[in-house]
């Protein structure tokens, strides 16, 4: 289907695309990749027995607004467990289940609550986890269901650490099951079709790439206060140095707006790795550079001196990928990516928020796909054509049961997550640094190859954990399989 533009010559100059446009592109995009599906109750796949059991970690704003509502609406699968380290948090992930089945006139599924995720792993019959915890938690908790033989939906970053990643990545090759990251950028058509044309060259050759990041606020320390009865303290610090609690370091006892976790280091790098997830990965896919990353790395950034909101302010990261691509990431860059090349540039970013609580970029919202000139955004004649997900976590839920590599596999997240913790290292060290894509080390820099691990408090922390499972190395298959995400011969 081709795509019929209001204004196809339009100059950079011009007005910004319209919605309508916009959704004309996204149709002309999309509708030839349709498949056409049978209705589940024809295959017998609505039966109880065909459905896929999922248990919820993390019971906080990002599950409650994204995570449940998106598995539960997917049709294929049933929530039977919930876990959080907040009694109430997970007595309302529960009620939120059951209002969906009520309202949806189903029969709503006995779903059990936990505090510990060990004893969620041993649910009978659980197929699958979803992990919205804090991201200090992701990689332990990744790492134990996959042990456990569950399938997972990790929300992003996918992890703090490039230590924890390369170790996840092995973990899952070795282990053969299907984990999808957060980086649901990859389920949005304005973001698949921007990496599309950009890799059949329709901007010729790609010379840079500007990235727009927003940044969180700080506010000076709040005193100590009594830990909350319902919540399970020292475990939700986890591998992270025991400190005092308050309200300002964890999240909010009332609702669930932004939590102050996502603003402290011990808990959340920030926005770098925050949004930087999602915008570092969906360059990647553009440049095809999903299994290597930059080279030169050049930072600076303004770090308060408050302890617990402490995650960077202003910041300004240059990073140079292969072909001498130049990188720029900025929060003065409005919050998107824009791809510059010999023969034009184009532009994209969301329709709206993830959630109500998150930052937003200064300046007027910009159109989600803009371009120099509306004729490079026509959909036809594209020499690339990238993998199709129309939702996320129906993606994640399909790849199960087809065992089918999902769109934000492991392998590749780990990749785009190093790339922004690599950021985050020259940002602290304020100088900068050369990475090695294939050893996954700074080049004869010991101070910055410091900060790619970190310690971990046991009796918690992802090496402790495979340390009791006495896990070995990977055989030939698999090193294999972890030489090719490499980007180097076996």
């Amino acid at each position: 289907m081709t795509a019929r533009l209001q204004n196809p010559g339009r100059t950079q100059g011009d007005p910004a695309l319209s919605r309508r446009d916009f959704g004309q592109l996204l149709v002309g995009a999309t509708a030839a990749a349709v498949p056409l599906f049978l209705p589940a109750r024809l295959l017998g796949a609505e039966a109880p027995s065909n459905r896929l059991r999922v248990g919820q970690i993390g019971c906080g704003r990002i599950a409650q607004v994204h995570d449940v509502p998106a598995v539960l609406k997917a049709g294929s699968a049933d929530y039977v467990a919930v876990c959080d380290l907040d009694s109430r948090r997970a007595a309302d992930s529960k009620e939120q289940i059951a209002a969906f089945y009520r309202k949806s006139g189903g029969v709503a599924p006995d779903v059990r609550v936990y505090s510990n995720y060990r004893e969620l792993l041993a649910h009978p019959d659980l197929d699958a986890v979803v992990i919205s915890t804090p991201d200090h938690w992701h990689a332990q908790l990744v790492a134990a269901a996959v042990l456990a033989g569950k399938d997972v939906y990790v929300q992003k970053p996918f992890t703090m650490t490039v230590a924890e990643g390369k170790l996840l990545r092995d973990l899952v090759a070795k282990t053969g099951r299907i984990v999808q990251v957060g980086s649901q950028q990859r389920s949005t058509p304005q973001f698949r079709l921007a990496c599309e044309l950009v890799r059949s060259g329709r901007i010729g050759q790609v010379r840079r790439v500007e990235i727009g990041l927003p940044i969180d606020p700080t506010q000076p320390d709040d005193p100590r206060q009594p830990v909350p009865p319902n919540l399970q303290y020292d475990e939700w610090l986890g591998s992270t140095p025991q400190v005092y609690y308050t309200e300002q370091r964890v999240h909010p006892q009332k609702g669930y707006s932004r939590p102050g976790w996502l603003r402290n280091e011990s808990f959340c790098l920030g926005m770098i790795t925050g949004w930087g997830s999602h915008h570092y990965d969906t360059m990647h896919w553009a440049l095809n550079t999903e299994l290597s990353g930059p080279g030169r790395v050049e930072a600076r950034a303004d770090f308060p001196h408050n302890k617990i909101w402490n995650v960077h302010g202003a910041y300004q990261v240059d990073l140079t990928y292969p072909g001498d691509v130049r990188v720029s990431v900025s929060d003065k860059h409005p919050n998107g990516l824009k791809f510059i090349g010999t023969e034009g540039w184009i532009w994209v970013t969301r329709e709206g928020q993830t959630t109500a609580s998150d930052p937003s970029s200064p300046g007027t919202a910009l159109p989600p796909l803009d371009a120099s000139d509306h004729r490079l955004l026509v959909p036809e004649g594209l020499s690339v054509q990238l993998p199709r997900s129309d939702e996320h976590h129906r993606n994640w839920l399909e790849s199960i049961r087809s065992r089918r590599e999902p769109i934000a596999p492991a392998r590749i997240a780990h990749r785009s997550g190093s790339a922004c913790i690599v950021s985050w290292i020259a940002m602290k060290l304020g100088r900068p640094v050369n990475w090695d894509v294939r050893t996954e080390k700074f080049v004869n820099d010991s101070q910055a190859d410091a900060l790619l691990a970190r310690h971990e408090r046991s009796p918690y922390g992802v090496q402790h954990l495979v340390g009791e499972q006495k896990w070995q190395p990977t055989s030939k298959e698999v090193a294999a399989n972890l030489a090719a995400s490499a980007g180097v011969s076996a």
